[in-house]
């Protein structure tokens, strides 16, 4: 087809669907290259050095640290308490509930998240959490090679390694919540 038997309009169309084209083909490319690939969404924080991540079906909530209210001769990781939603909620110290890694700088956010059995914390943090989509064939691999409850998942497009913690196990593990939540030694 030539040009000069169309007019402007047509010439213009023509352009737009061919651009339109390209750009779905190109999305096309890589969506099909990612087919196959399932992802876990997270949402993705900063502690200390090293970056964290929750699974995003577990989080409620990022709220302001200055909610809580502090509980004298409470156990080193309960921060203190606070009312969410009608409940009250433990407010608990990630970084002493994993072993004692330090912040960078003071933690302004809690993160409400759901243990694992319907029970509601908080979990203090440094940031508010950012999105991230995780590979679902890397976390597994992963998943296979840990036992306790963060699992070190390497992220090829970025060559990063985000730890991603299974807030069931963390709160089974008997580091005790306080909460009433499960205790086994393991």
């Amino acid at each position: 087809m030539t040009t000069s038997n169309r007019g402007p309009e047509e010439v213009q169309d023509q352009e737009v669907r061919t651009l339109l084209d390209e750009r779905a083909t190109r999305l096309r490319g890589r969506v099909d290259g990612n087919a196959d690939e399932t992802v876990l969404m997270v949402a993705e924080f900063p502690l200390g050095e090293e970056r964290y991540a929750i699974p995003l079906e577990s989080l409620r909530a990022a709220l302001p640290l200055r909610l809580v209210t502090p509980v004298p001769l409470s156990q080193p990781h309960v921060i203190g308490v606070l009312r969410y939603q009608g409940s009250v909620l433990a407010a608990l110290s990630l970084a002493a509930m994993l072993g004692g890694h330090g912040w960078r700088q003071d933690p302004a956010v809690l993160l409400v998240v759901d243990r694992g059995d319907g029970e509601l914390c908080a979990l203090d943090c440094e940031a508010i959490p950012r999105p991230l989509s995780m590979p679902t064939a890397a976390v597994e691999a992963a998943r296979t090679h840990s036992e306790g409850p963060v699992t070190e998942v390497l992220l090829s497009s970025t060559r990063q390694i985000i730890h991603l913690i299974d807030l069931p196990r963390l709160f089974a593990r008997g580091t005790g919540t306080g909460t009433g939540g499960a205790r086994n030694g393991g």
